[in-house]
């Protein structure tokens, strides 16, 4: 299967799961993510925001506020093609909704690559060598590919998101990990295998 043929079916199965397992789901994948020790070890964690059908990392962000963390967020520019890190401080304000369903930051801090310690990543789609599917813009390979980033890059999502093999190029960025509502699963010896 291709990678276009993929994500429209990950993608119908994300909008097919109802509001209320979406949100069981989300909450026990931000139990798993907060409980990693990359997680409790970061100073600044760069999280997504979710789009209405994909894991909801909002609770992970409250729990990182609450740990006296530093939360930054992508800021999408379009015309580049590009996402700036840029730090924020609640989910009340400063985010302008997409037709997408994408919340994007208006304003918000720029950090530098280099302070960034994880980076969790969404995806329509995970493989079990730690291998992202994305919507297909290539956003986060380019933002991944980064030379200053020395940061653990984490996949979030659910279990069901999670395929045996994905097709893969060259400039497809690998996981280090990837946390859902049912395990975490270390990759490339960054940990012990399944937890």
């Amino acid at each position: 299967m291709n990678k276009e043929q993929l994500r429209l079916e990950l993608g119908k199965t994300l909008h097919q799961t109802s509001e209320q397992l979406r949100a069981q789901k989300s909450e026990k994948a931000c139990k798993n993510l907060i409980s990693t020790p990359q997680f409790q070890d970061a100073s600044m964690v760069m999280i997504y925001l979710s789009l209405p059908h994909e894991a909801d990392t909002s609770q992970a962000i409250f729990y990182a506020w609450d740990q006296n963390k530093v939360v930054v967020v992508p800021k999408v520019s379009w015309q580049q093609k590009e996402m700036i890190p840029v730090r924020i401080n609640n989910l009340n304000g400063g985010l302008s909704p997409e037709v997408s369903g994408l919340r994007n930051p208006t304003d918000g801090e720029p950090v530098q690559f280099e302070d960034i310690d994880l980076i969790v990543a969404p995806g329509l789609g995970f493989d079990k060598a730690g291998n992202r599917l994305g919507r297909g813009g290539g956003y986060y390979d380019r933002f991944l590919a980064n030379s200053e980033l020395d940061a653990q890059v984490c996949g979030f999502g659910f279990a069901e998101q999670i395929v045996d093999i994905l097709p893969v190029t060259e400039t497809d960025i690998p996981m280090d990990f990837m946390v859902t509502d049912e395990n975490v699963i270390y990759f490339n010896n960054s940990g012990q295998g399944e937890v």
